[in-house]
């Protein structure tokens, strides 16, 4: 029997993810390899808020041991659990962990989210969020942040319906920066809505509200060892849930779906707190250093940012410009040319001659 002439097996598509727009993910270095004005072991990375110290070495060191990589991981996360439980502090059957916190949004969002089924979403803000909602044919309901990126409170109250399923927050926020005020998370909490609490950049901030969770049976709250802990290349997040709803995430998640290599980084970071923590001190200091000497340039508006990376308004001349300028010297950062966040860019934090070299390059930039 022959095919189709005309769609072809697209026609067997759900037919609300044909035009359905994916996420834009960063520039690898690899991918530019020969079309700049330097080799690739001189490209400096500020596009993708990796950490620049990268993982502990006992990570390392660790890592050297392959004994166990022909073996599948404890899929009840039994020790794993335990590991976070002891950081994040809060009770390991609340606690679920992924491939990176991308994996338990999407999670969330299969467990909460179908058609007709409505996110609230403050927007701009990681994309991700509006990515696994429209996968799962869900419908999202954007609360623009106002023009220095603050959440509307009263928008998002406003904004609730008998269809609404899940609200995402991120604070500190991507790719803003800016973090949410306590007291505005706990009155959209009170709400009663399942509400995620998106702190993937906790550590560069240094509050949180795991200590709500408790209280708000509602609340759920991510992290990442992306970040922080230079892990970002292994992919390993986790979550605390109310019980009930770790209880769902452990029996939908794809089975073994944090690697052997990914809890034996855990366990090794978590071991070596005192040299992460005094790296991402150091960020902090370069982050704040960054900002300022960012001020000095008179076609930017940097925003203060609690994360690990600084977003700027282009004032005058265009974004994509200033971006290309950048990466044919060899400085990679991120720019943005979609609604709210039109003619912007998002600078990682490197290190102290990352900055330099980034501030040379900016200054002989004319937009």
């Amino acid at each position: 029997m022959s095919s189709d002439s005309g769609q072809g097996i697209e026609k067997y598509i759900r037919s609300h993810l044909r035009s359905f727009t994916g996420y834009s993910a960063s520039i690898s270095p690899d991918t530019l390899a020969g079309k700049l004005d330097v080799p690739e072991s001189d490209i400096i990375k500020m596009n993708a808020n990796e950490n620049p110290y990268g993982c502990s070495p006992r990570v390392l060191r660790a890592l050297a041991d392959g004994s166990r990589f022909s073996i599948y991981p404890d899929d009840g996360q039994q020790e794993l659990r335990k590991l976070l439980a002891g950081y994040a502090g809060a009770p390991a059957e609340r606690i679920v962990a992924g491939h990176g916190s991308n994996t338990l949004i999407d999670m969330l969002v299969r467990l909460f989210i179908g058609p007709g089924d409505e996110v609230i979403n403050c927007v701009p803000t990681f994309d991700i969020y509006r990515f696994s909602t429209e996968i799962c044919g869900g419908t999202i309901v954007s609360v623009p942040r106002d023009e220095n990126y603050t959440v509307d409170v009263p928008g998002v109250i406003s904004a609730i319906t008998t269809d609404t399923r899940l609200i995402f927050l991120a604070s500190p926020n991507n790719p803003t920066g800016n973090a949410i005020p306590r007291d505005d998370i706990i009155k959209i909490a009170e709400t009663g809505v399942p509400l995620v609490l998106d702190e993937a950049y906790y550590e560069f901030y240094g509050e949180t509200l795991v200590s709500l969770t408790e209280r708000y049976t509602n609340l759920m709250i991510l992290r990442s060892f992306s970040k922080w802990a230079g892990l970002a290349g292994l992919r390993i997040g986790y979550g605390i849930f109310p019980p009930r709803i770790a209880d769902y995430l452990m029996a939908i998640k794809i089975p073994h779906n944090v690697s052997v290599v990914g809890e034996v980084a855990v366990r090794e970071s978590l071991a070596d707190l005192a040299y992460l923590q005094e790296r991402v001190s150091d960020i902090v200091v370069e982050r704040e250093r960054l900002y300022q000497e960012l001020q000095t340039i008179d076609w930017l508006k940097p925003f203060p940012s609690q994360a690990n990376f600084v977003f700027c308004n282009v004032l005058r001349g265009n974004a994509r410009e200033v971006f290309l300028e950048l990466q044919r010297k060899g400085i990679l950062v991120r720019y943005f040319a979609i609604p709210l966040l039109e003619n912007s860019i998002r600078i990682t934090v490197g290190k102290p001659e990352h900055t330099d070299a980034l501030l040379d390059a900016l200054r002989e930039v004319r937009p």
